[in-house]
């Protein structure tokens, strides 16, 4: 395996995947470094045990629904130490490439940057997974720079683009410099929400936004400047997406955190959470269903405590195998 600074270009082709990684946790809480700039969190009036134990419960049940459906878990169990609160969340650190690059990320919380583990790769490797390369960009870490994998930029694949909400998680500089690596156009925005009456950024665009082959979900509400609005709308009708506004309500239950996958016979299926799909209208619904059928599962404790939902746990692994 080759360790590789951010100088290459790699091509992205394939938009969904049928494998996932997920790692359950082992002491998930509400993380006190991540709660400074994400919104989404709250406090629960229970012990950090009992919220892992419900936690636990969500993952596993999320898992089993996944895996009836036909799509490829691969579940790699954490450890107690180092203490990683958020590990739950993998796509934040790592990303999986079919040219057999992983892209690994740097973290604006300290204790965030404990989840990156080389025993994952190899985990993918010994499922026959091929890594030849690791392109790493963890050393933006010491310039205060961030930018916090699949959650904070969202890849049109196909069209070989990249969609990017700034805020202290996703720095432009280096969301550019991701964009002149992997070959993508990038499309900037500043994505806000209300938190005591004030806007704000949203921490991540993969809570407002989600890409689907056909379609994309996003919070057209939370993007404030009218010409950064346009232009987002322009590139996604040029690229022929279906788009599929949600409000700020659904987005704060998570309605925009989800992730389009693979099942069994090829079938497309767009996962969530049960909270996003009660917070969506019939409407909205039935547009998802001309493309592809809807999976969900309850996963109120990580929601509340992480403020991440079903996509945040999906970690897509578009490697090739070793035989191929």
């Amino acid at each position: 395996m080759q360790y590789l600074t951010p100088d290459s270009r790699i091509t992205m082709k394939l938009q969904i995947t049928n494998t996932i990684l997920m790692i359950r946790p082992v002491a998930f809480r509400m993380n006190e470094q991540t709660a400074v700039n994400n919104y989404f969190q709250e406090k629960l009036e229970i012990t950090n045990a009992e919220i892992n134990r419900k936690a636990q419960f969500e993952f596993d049940t999320f898992v089993e629904v996944l895996r009836s459906h036909g799509v490829e878990v691969i579940v790699v169990e954490d450890t107690e130490e180092p203490d990683t609160p958020d590990s739950i969340f993998p796509n934040n650190w790592v990303s999986f490439h079919r040219s057999g690059t992983v892209a690994v990320y740097p973290m604006f919380a300290e204790n965030r940057r404990r989840e990156r583990s080389e025993s994952i790769f190899e985990v993918l490797e010994s499922k026959g997974f091929q890594i030849d390369t690791v392109l790493d960009y963890t050393s933006a870490e010491e310039q205060g720079l961030f930018l916090e994998g699949t959650g904070s930029i969202l890849k049109d694949r196909v069209n070989q683009k990249a969609y990017c909400a700034l805020s202290e998680r996703a720095h432009e500089e280096l969301f550019i410099e991701f964009c002149e690596d992997f070959d993508c156009f990038p499309v900037l925005f500043t994505a806000n929400q209300t938190v005591n009456g004030e806007r704000k950024p949203i921490y991540h665009t993969n809570v407002m936004m989600a890409m689907a082959e056909n379609f994309t979900v996003i919070c057209l509400d939370a993007i404030d400047d009218k010409k950064e609005r346009k232009n987002v709308v322009d590139h996604l009708k040029k690229d022929g997406k279906i788009v599929i506004p949600i409000t700020e309500t659904q987005m704060h239950a998570f309605a925009g955190n989800m992730l389009q996958v693979i099942g069994s016979n090829d079938k497309r299926l767009m996962v969530m959470s049960t909270q996003a799909y009660k917070s969506l209208r019939q409407d909205q619904i039935g547009m998802s269903d001309q493309y592809c059928e809807i999976v969900h599962s309850p996963l109120d404790t990580i929601e509340t405590c992480g403020g991440g939902s079903a996509r945040c746990m999906m970690a897509e692994v578009f490697l090739p195998k070793t035989q191929e």
